[in-house]
């Protein structure tokens, strides 16, 4: 089974966000890049589907030489290979850069591409669907389990209350979701391997985007708490502040 998972570069979840003066973009100066914790259900599951099935997994990620850190980061987990698609910055469109990953995934005959079902930064949650369209394969997306047997594929989604059972045939696209499965941790021994591991370099012309971003706005800041008693008398007025100004009851 010939596995491609793509993985994107975001910032830390605990990293303090600083814009410039302009508030048009974000200041990376002093961010600590991660692979987005969405890839990396993709990552594991690529993993031990490689170990039942044999095969090779493939990582396929886009943008400045930075990416190159959240490539190894997956070698050290396992996996063969790892193509960067150098760029001067990741695109504010995710339009281009799905156009640019397919002209890569077009150049191999791949059974199965895995990603995560949304990037923490932008939170488009969009790339499975832009690839699967793009490559004209099936996709599901939100995927808390998986089985591919005999050339065909059958998910588990999160639906909105409830869990929905695809079946698909391969090639096909599959967006992962927490509960998927637990992310191993890279061992020593990975770790070395993947900085002997040859990352393939490619360059593209990328689209024109059809997408800007006018400018960064930091969410105002929460309002001061109550505190309106110590004891039970206070019952009664929290319980007409949830009702008049929280109106939560």
């Amino acid at each position: 089974m010939n596995i491609a998972v793509c993985i994107k570069q975001v910032p830390d979840t605990e990293t303090r966000i600083k814009l410039s003066e302009d508030r048009s973009r974000v200041v990376e100066d002093d961010i600590n890049f991660i692979m987005n914790p969405y890839d990396e259900f993709a990552v594991e599951e690529a993993l031990k589907l490689q170990e039942k099935n044999g095969g090779e997994v493939t990582y396929i990620s886009l943008g400045p030489d930075r990416v190159s850190s959240a490539l190894r980061s997956a070698l050290a987990m396992g996996g063969d290979k790892a193509i960067h698609i150098k760029t001067d910055k990741v695109p504010e469109d995710p339009q281009v850069t799905a156009q640019a990953l397919t002209a890569v995934l077009k150049e191999t005959s791949y059974d199965l591409v895995l990603l995560g079902k949304q990037a923490i930064d932008d939170d488009h949650a969009q790339m499975p669907s832009l690839l699967a369209e793009k490559l004209g394969w099936p996709a599901v997306t939100v995927v808390v389990k998986l089985m591919v047997e005999n050339g065909r594929v059958k998910a588990e989604r999160e639906i909105d209350g409830a869990h929905e059972i695809v079946e698909s045939s391969l090639p096909a696209i599959i967006g992962t979701q927490r509960g998927l499965n637990e992310p191993r941790y890279a061992s020593l021994k990975g770790i070395m391997r993947a900085k002997k591991i040859q990352i393939e370099e490619r360059t593209l012309t990328l689209q024109p985007s059809s997408l800007s971003v006018a400018g960064f706005e930091f969410p105002p800041a929460k309002q001061a708490g109550k505190i309106v008693g110590k004891d039970a008398s206070a019952v009664p007025e929290l319980l007409r502040l949830l009702h008049e100004e929280a109106k939560v009851i």
